[in-house]
């Protein structure tokens, strides 16, 4: 089974990074294949909405690191983001990913070539934490993050989320967090 992890924040040890470390402990444990992509430091050009991608289902952008992220998602079985909470939504960092991913909905619901399933199936999981006392930023971004995993032919996907959860490591005073998302990575992987 192969697992591609995507890292949305743009803080190295931050409180999502530390949450998708815990999701991939139990995934490296069975000895499944891990692709991980630090969002943050790779060279991705926004979608530039240029309509390119509706007649071929690619994108027109080539010269950037979306092309190994486009491999992954056509390989992968299952799918993790991980992203704190900016102003209400995913980083930017993870949305200009999920952006450049309009070539797979140009292909799935223009062109009518959907993903291919695969022999494990496809399943998602997202994880969220953010500072923010009321819970509209994980609802936005989950909205947001459910359609990219649709998008890319994931059916289902399991979300954790975490409220007041600002300063880097704060996540690892929470009493249930890293458990959580332990049994969360276990759960992803079962078919």
């Amino acid at each position: 089974m192969k697992v591609i992890a995507f890292y949305g924040s743009p803080r190295v040890k931050g409180n999502t990074h530390i949450l998708l470390d815990e999701a991939l402990k139990p995934i490296e444990e069975k000895g499944h294949e891990v692709i991980s992509f630090k969002l943050n430091s790779m060279n991705i050009r926004p979608c530039q909405n240029c309509g390119g991608c509706d007649k071929t289902g690619k994108c027109v952008i080539v010269d950037d690191d979306m092309q190994e992220i486009y491999k992954a998602i056509r390989e992968g079985d299952r799918f993790i983001i991980s992203s704190p909470i900016f102003f209400f939504a995913l980083s930017a960092q993870t949305k200009i990913m999920i952006d450049r991913c309009q070539a797979f909905w140009a292909e799935k619901y223009l062109l009518k070539r959907v993903i291919p399933e695969g022999q494990y199936g496809r399943k998602g999981l997202l994880l969220l934490a953010g500072g923010m006392k009321k819970d509209i930023g994980i609802k936005c971004a989950e909205t947001t993050a459910t359609a990219f995993f649709r998008t890319i032919s994931v059916p289902t996907h399991e979300t954790l989320a975490y409220l007041e959860v600002d300063a880097k490591g704060e996540i690892l005073k929470h009493p249930t967090a890293l458990k959580d998302a332990y049994e969360a990575g276990k759960r992803l992987i079962e078919i």
